[in-house]
């Protein structure tokens, strides 16, 4: 496969899993802390919703949203204060329709960071539009727009992570940020080597990379249709980039999303973080497995990795070779757009 093909080309004589286990661990009798409670313990926990009940419920460390998670939760009636109150705030605004919805659908999205950071103590990450993907210069605009709206509600900029596409476009956008305006950055739908090279080059704060929608595209594509964890392709993905950052020390984190089973999250026990959905965060509270680290910065060191830097003409071409990459960005993009353009109708219905 095409895409395992390609992490075999920068990581030459490397193993492709490389796993710092902890001994007392390895027992299979059942722990006293819950696998999430031992979670905690080696990795930072975010939590992947925009329900302000779950969040609190589970007490993640940051959480994150997307255009789907804020679409899904404005629908829900105990957050319609919210919505009307983004609504009311367009309606104030000066300019033709367009721009009043465009100002309540940013408004809205600093409402709910607002109420996320009430209950996390650390950081939310928020989606710039996604049909800004490919559009640098807009991208660094509407990020210090949503940084200065947060400002307005007392909140600094250090709290904030602005979410982007990994396209290079979104990645140029993220340097910018982060050199020129100390505005750091959550590079989202991640699905190669590449992306992740240029995103490390580029100094972002942060990566999300997708593990679920990785083990769907090859699900879908091989004919392999049942893979163990370790064995899980959106599993190794990360773990090859984990070993990579570490080998060579690159300060941007790795943040583990879109899984679609606990197995997964087991299997990266010991990465900088992990987002999670409310669901597999109950399933893993009520867990009480023993959890080994699975990754672990020593583990890394040892790896004979090449070290490889991704300018634009190469990121472009590993790009096109690696279609599982390609597809998973375009469909990503395309599903948040999708979203994005309900809540507008959302909106819009109401103002």
């Amino acid at each position: 496969m095409k895409s395992k093909v390609l992490a075999h080309k920068l990581f030459l004589n490397s193993p492709l899993v490389l796993v710092c286990k902890l001994g007392k661990n390895l027992s299979n009798k059942p722990s006293k802390l819950s696998a999430l409670q031992q979670l905690k313990e080696v990795t930072t926990i975010v939590a992947d919703t925009g329900d302000f009940g779950a969040i609190n419920v589970y007490k993640p460390t940051d959480a994150t949203t997307n255009p789907s998670l804020v679409l899904n939760a404005s629908k829900m009636d105990r957050y319609k204060p919210l919505v009307l109150k983004a609504v009311e705030y367009g309606k104030c605004v000066d300019g033709d329709q367009e721009r009043r919805l465009a100002e309540a659908m940013d408004y809205l999205s600093v409402l709910f960071g607002c109420e996320i950071l009430k209950i996390v103590p650390g950081k939310v990450s928020t989606e710039i539009d996604a049909r800004l993907s490919f559009d640098t210069a807009q991208s660094v605009d509407r990020a210090l727009k949503l940084i200065s709206l947060y400002k307005t509600f007392d909140v600094c900029k250090e709290r904030i992570l602005i979410k982007l596409a990994a396209t290079w476009e979104g990645i140029r956008a993220a340097e910018i940020l982060e050199k020129e305006h100390s505005v750091g950055c959550n590079l989202t739908l991640i699905f190669c080597i590449a992306q992740a090279v240029a995103c490390a080059e580029a100094g972002v704060t942060l990566i999300s990379p997708f593990v679920g929608r990785i083990l769907d595209w090859h699900i879908a594509n091989t004919k392999t249709k049942k893979y163990e964890p370790n064995d899980d392709p959106g599993v190794i993905s990360v773990r090859n980039i984990y070993n990579y950052y570490k080998k060579f020390d690159y300060k941007t984190l790795i943040m583990g999303a879109s899984f679609r089973n606990a197995g997964e999250i087991k299997a990266l026990a010991g990465c900088d973080l992990l987002t999670i959905s409310p669901a597999l965060l109950n399933e893993l509270e009520n867990d009480q497995c023993k959890l080994p680290v699975q990754l672990c910065k020593a583990a890394a060191k040892v790896g004979n990795f090449k070290k490889v830097c991704v300018n634009e003409k190469q990121f472009r071409w590993l790009m096109n070779e690696d279609a599982m990459a390609t597809d998973l960005l375009s469909v990503g993009i395309r599903k948040f757009t999708l979203d994005t353009v309900k809540l507008e109708k959302l909106i819009k219905s109401l103002m």
